[in-house]
């Protein structure tokens, strides 16, 4: 039997692109009171007792850094480019400079040019002091090993983009996807916790639907699931969650989970 390290999983954030509430939106989610409609961009921060890594760096990095009162970041795993999923990665500066380190950050190809796209001066040879220090490794569906959590990529498909989807352990994140080949559910089998996008509750062209992935969870057959990366127009938490089954529950920013 297959022995991993306990982890603990935040949700830094469990929005779309846009956040919950919108901006200029004046619907009954956006105009929620409820702290669980109040949706930071999607992403999560993982935990052993020795190893802190965050997936994916969005536009609210920053503020998740703080509400999560996180002091030290061993590495970022990034999941696809995105602008909602790296946007926020100019902000390691902080992390440099209390550590006196670059930042390793973990990307497939295509989110590696991205990165370097957008961020050019954090990679230029001659660098005016205080700008980011970012340490690019590059990852495949490989499994690899940042200090004691051992990371298997699985890959998912967002309408044609490739997305990384990370299993730790018996923790299983899969953001940003409308399909997944048969070879990587098996990655995700075994999984005790899935946590899977769900946008809304109508069909999009690169997002689950509510309804899609909850069918995902089914036939995984893995026994407690987590919805993210979710919009204004899936309803408010409370009403949603009333009428999810046994298992499966959405997410909500500051969600704490172990596995």
């Amino acid at each position: 039997m297959v022995s991993y390290p306990a982890i603990t999983i935040e949700f830094l954030g469990t929005g779309t692109s846009s956040g919950v509430p919108m901006i200029a939106c004046d619907c009954e989610v956006c105009r929620s009171t409820d702290p669980h409609d109040k949706r930071l961009r999607s992403s999560v921060l993982v935990r052993s007792g020795t190893t802190t890594l965050a997936v994916d760096s969005t536009p609210d990095f920053r503020w998740q850094m703080l509400r999560a009162s996180v002091k030290h970041l061993d590495a970022i795993l990034f999941t696809h480019p995105h602008k909602d999923h790296i946007a926020g990665l100019d902000d390691v500066r902080a992390f440099n400079y209390f550590s006196h380190v670059s930042m390793p950050v973990y990307a497939n190809e295509l989110t590696q040019a991205a990165i370097i796209r957008e961020f050019p001066y954090a990679f230029a040879e001659r660098k005016y002091p205080g700008l980011p220090e970012i340490d690019l490794h590059r990852i495949d569906l490989d499994p690899f090993v940042v200090g004691d959590i051992t990371v298997i990529p699985i890959l998912v498909w967002h309408l044609h983009m490739p997305v990384l989807g990370f299993r730790f352990g018996k923790f299983t994140y899969v953001t940003d996807a409308n399909r997944i080949e048969e070879s990587e559910k098996e990655k995700i089998k075994g999984s005790e916790v899935l946590v899977l996008n769900a946008l809304r509750n109508e069909k999009h062209v690169s997002h689950y639907s509510l309804e899609e992935a909850m069918n995902v969870v089914r036939e995984l057959n893995v026994p407690q699931a987590y919805f993210t990366h979710i919009s204004h127009q899936l309803g408010k938490h409370a009403m949603v969650s009333s009428n999810l089954p046994a298992g499966m529950s959405l997410a909500y920013d500051g969600l704490i989970i172990t596995t």
